[in-house]
């Protein structure tokens, strides 16, 4: 599985807003584009999200009265329906007509977030990557699953010569426990809410509501003083992946194994569904800061455990993207392209 490339002509240096918008984060460039396809950051920053009531206030803060922006693009976490989205973790409504109006932009264009973090493959090197299964090398579909805030998937359709990335909403789709243990799991969350999505495990949230669930089920030990303390004033996900890490203690290490291990399953129900025999990568937040627990086999065990299919799925690449500013890059590299013609959010391919 090699990265997606692009080629694209530009006649003339451009200034454009790229930006990655999510749950937790949002992170905002702004790029001289030269005339021979290299870029350079003019300046970067990184926003709380959840401390502002609308990207506006973000961006009014970012650009503090620049102007001559020739397009911006950003890469957002949720269902774009003609230039609008509502996100599902943030109380924000995004329209790219009132950006455009209010900032005074040139050129506004949406795209999903693992869209864009399809495009921003290509910006990436080696170094960007670690292999969870390095598989067989074969043209075909590739995913993109990504947990961070939210659990996010897309689909890079091959179409016989390039990959056509495809935004999804799949991580909304209900949770299907695989064993006695999950059942559990789904029966305590379903106290709580309604409907119960991989979204709803696979998250920051979602592992410590497997911890939550491990914890009250009293069967891996109580919760110790110290622990509880310090879920108190730090987030509960770091506290918990760290004590699993340093194995201090086991409801912890118990909780980023069931988190792992539904996490391989559903990156191989992605897989499967898609036919998606060119490869999986694995983005978001989480994947890199667990990385150490990822490479340990539970999450492969889980993947390729498919029934009559597991053999095929044995030969599936899977790769973890290390470089947080993925989405970041692809929504540059779109933003580009954007430039010289109207595109839709394809038109890549594999080199």
């Amino acid at each position: 599985m090699e990265m997606i490339s692009f080629g694209r002509k530009r006649t003339e240096p451009k200034i454009i807003l790229a930006g990655d918008i999510g749950g937790t984060k949002t992170r905002l460039g702004l790029y001289r584009v030269a005339n021979d396809n290299r870029h350079r950051l003019i300046i970067g920053t990184t926003f709380p999200s959840k401390k502002y009531k609308g990207l506006e206030m973000i961006l009014q803060e970012f650009l503090g009265g620049k102007k001559n922006i020739d397009c911006a693009c950003f890469g957002v976490a949720g269902p774009i329906i003609k230039g609008r989205v509502k996100l599902p973790n943030l109380p924000w409504v995004i329209d790219t007509k009132t950006l455009r109006k209010e900032m005074r932009l040139k050129k506004v264009v949406m795209i999903n977030d693992l869209v864009a973090h399809a495009y921003g493959i290509s910006a990436l090197n080696g170094n960007d990557f670690k292999a969870l299964n390095s598989g067989r090398k074969r043209e075909g579909n590739t995913v993109l699953i990504a947990a961070g805030t939210g659990l996010g998937e897309a689909i890079l359709f091959w179409d016989g010569k390039k990959y056509l990335p495809s935004p999804s909403e799949g991580g909304h789709v209900e949770f299907g426990p695989r064993n006695r243990l999950e059942i559990e799991l789904l029966e305590y969350l379903l106290k709580h809410f309604d409907h119960i999505s991989y979204e709803r495990i696979l998250s920051g949230d979602g592992l410590f509501r497997i911890y939550q669930f491990l914890r009250d089920s009293k069967r891996f030990g109580s919760e110790p003083r110290w622990l509880n303390k310090e879920m108190e004033h730090q987030d509960p996900a770091v506290v918990i992946s760290q004590a699993a890490r340093d194995q201090k203690n086991r409801l912890c290490m118990v909780a980023l194994g069931m988190f792992s291990s539904i996490y391989g399953a559903e990156a191989g129900n992605l897989a499967l569904k898609t036919m998606a025999i060119g490869g999986v990568y694995l983005g978001g937040g989480i994947a890199p800061k667990i990385i150490w627990k990822l490479k340990d086999g539970v999450f492969m065990d889980a993947f390729r455990d498919k029934g009559r299919f597991s053999e095929m799925m044995a030969d599936i690449p899977v790769k973890v993207i290390m470089n947080d500013n993925t989405a970041l890059l692809g929504a540059l590299s779109y933003a580009s392209s954007y430039q010289t013609r109207k595109v839709e959010p394809g038109d890549c391919h594999l080199t």
